[in-house]
């Protein structure tokens, strides 16, 4: 019998750790490991002696901005970013226009999706129109996403209809995810104590980058923190699995820390420039492009804290392109500019620098970006661990290659990243999608509509038994 492909040579992380020994790939999936030399017929073998085997990463948090937004990203240039930085399935988000809201527009994103995505994909609606979130369900997601929070100076990037703000809706929404067993993504927020920090820091004069970051930031994190205490409590009282996105202050960590010794089933985010992008001096030197948010030191320490224990459970890029001229006018008005940054094409390439480094082990990185995301997201046995009968998502990764990254390396639209100019010491050398090449020899070569909607197994199986006979 013949297999389709040997990845020999390389170090395979697997589940139980990292091990010398060839990985075989047959019909997409992951089909053994053999020692180095083991007479295996394969059809193909791919060189990776000296590299680390891992496998790909599950990036639950990822803005495509398509539809509505296509002059930022869209959902062939994320993937694009994704196959390039070792990201083999994502996420999408539903703050679009429309915002993915309902049975109908999540069709339509489902449709783009499989028409132009390079990996593999689902996508979290807003939760927002009742009557909807069963049907949604049964179309094969895997979380809802809301936001409490209201722009201040813009409608975007959360717009209208993607929002819950009172506790009482806020647990309704929750009895009825619950029953569907999903996941709920939460973006925190204390909007009433925003609106009054907000308005003291702009009755000063302070639109700046430094102001704004001041502000989100202000009083150790207030605004994050009582958001997250009534999430974690509404969690609780009604049994709706929970995920934190963007948790960013020591007291946020502490708070999940104690949920979870209670019992309460949360799973919590970090996402690429919390660790990486957040300091003060970023914040002064690039102004509205390290903007998302400021995390003090003292925060930042935290968070490495939580990486490490595995407080924080799960690294998701939040990739979140705008463009210069959305960017620029934040210099002065940066209440105006659109805020977040984009993420998506190096974040795992950052968390195994960080490795090299010794702020993270290599299994704790992994865990972070492929097992434990699959696992809470509903892919367990199919994504995100390179263990038999699993899809074979793969990444082949040179972990003494120092590079420096530069704008001109971007895959977005938007031409930039806020890491121009630094130099990292790992380098992601090909990428392969249920055991095709997607990224390879510095190049992507995966075809638009080559991935497929990532399902829980038991939707994949209801599938397929539909599908018989036609």
């Amino acid at each position: 019998m013949t297999i389709d492909l040997r990845i020999a040579g390389g170090v395979v992380v697997t589940p139980s750790g990292p091990t010398t020994a060839d990985l075989l790939v047959d019909d997409g999936r992951i089909a053994g490991l053999v020692a180095p030399g083991v007479a295996v017929d394969a059809a193909r073998t791919i060189d990776a002696t000296g590299r680390l085997v891992l496998p790909g990463m599950v990036d639950v948090h990822v803005h495509t901005r398509e539809p509505g937004y296509e002059h930022k990203d869209d959902i062939l240039t994320t993937t694009r970013q994704a196959a390039a930085g070792g990201v083999t399935t994502i996420f999408g988000m539903p703050n679009l226009n429309p915002p993915t809201v309902d049975v109908e527009t999540l069709t339509d994103v489902f449709e783009r999706y499989a028409s132009t995505s390079i990996v593999d994909w689902n996508h979290n609606p807003a939760p927002t129109k009742f009557d909807d979130i069963v049907p949604m369900a049964k179309m094969g997601i895997n979380a809802y996403k809301i936001y409490m929070v209201v722009d201040t100076g813009r409608t975007y990037p959360h717009p209208a209809g993607t929002g819950i703000h009172d506790h009482g809706h806020l647990l309704q929404i929750m009895d009825r995810i619950a029953g569907t067993g999903k996941r709920f993504i939460v973006h925190p927020h204390d909007q009433a104590l925003m609106d009054y920090i907000e308005g003291e820091v702009l009755a000063r004069g302070e639109n700046t980058p430094q102001g704004y970051a001041s502000a989100y930031a202000a009083r150790e994190g207030v605004i994050w923190d009582t958001a997250i205490d009534v999430v974690l409590r509404l969690a609780e009282a009604s049994g709706c699995p929970v995920h934190i996105a963007h948790i960013q202050t020591r007291r946020s960590i502490e708070a999940v820390r104690r949920a979870k010794a209670a019992g309460v089933d949360v799973t919590c985010e970090v996402n690429h420039w919390a660790p990486f992008l957040s300091t003060w001096g970023d914040v002064e030197t690039l102004g509205p492009y390290a903007l998302s948010y400021w995390v003090p030191d003292e925060n930042r320490a935290a968070i490495w804290e939580g990486m490490r224990d595995g407080t924080i459970d799960i690294a998701s890029s939040d990739h979140a392109p705008h463009t210069r001229e959305e960017k620029e006018i934040g210099w002065t008005e940066m209440w105006s500019a659109h805020t977040g940054t984009p993420g998506i094409q190096y974040y795992y390439e950052l968390m195994l620098d960080a490795v090299n480094r010794g702020e993270l082990t290599l299994e704790r990185a992994v865990d972070m970006v492929a097992r434990i995301p699959a696992e809470k997201f509903g892919l367990a046995g199919v994504k995100g661990a390179l263990e038999v009968g699993a899809d074979a998502d793969i990444v082949i990764a040179d972990m003494q290659h120092e590079w420096t990254i530069t704008n001109d390396d971007v895959l977005s639209k938007i031409g930039w990243t806020p890491y121009d100019g630094r130099t990292i010491s790992t380098r992601i050398e090909r990428t392969l999608v249920r055991g095709r090449d997607v990224y390879a020899d510095g190049a992507v070569v995966g075809e638009p509509g080559y991935g497929k909607l990532a399902a829980a197994p038991a939707e994949l199986a209801a599938e397929t038994a539909g599908t018989e006979g036609n």
